[in-house]
């Protein structure tokens, strides 16, 4: 019985190290840099943002998700997911990034100078 665990466990490494393929690796490279986007001008963030939220069917504020792989075989793991999966959770990753360069640099908050009140006269 052991030497078959001891097989499996050799053919998922193998399956999971070849081309940077493991499930954790690829999941790792969906977590974008929120510093890319500090020099977007606000409103074109946002509406980047939205585009890219709306394209995908998300919510603004979505977070990225993390499978959690059995028994530690997480860099063994070969990633599995469909395109259209591995696109989503990109895109997942960015909307996260944006966000963070937007709380960061306050985008959301309507600027001072059209809050003042005009003078009568």
């Amino acid at each position: 019985m052991s030497w078959k665990l001891m097989a499996m466990a050799s053919c998922l490494a193998v399956a999971g190290c070849v081309g940077g393929n493991s499930m954790s690796e690829r999941q790792d490279e969906d977590v974008q840099s929120s510093l890319r986007y500090d020099d977007v001008p606000c409103d074109q963030l946002l509406a980047q943002r939205d585009g890219l939220a709306r394209q995908y069917n998300l919510a603004v504020d979505v977070k990225p998700t993390f499978s959690d792989p059995a028994l530690g075989f997480g860099p063994f793991t070969p990633d599995i997911r469909s395109k259209p999966k591995r696109d989503r959770d990109r895109a997942i990753g960015e909307i996260d990034a944006m966000n963070r360069s937007i709380l960061r640099r306050d985008c959301a908050k309507p600027d001072k100078q059209s809050k003042a009140v005009a003078l009568p006269g």
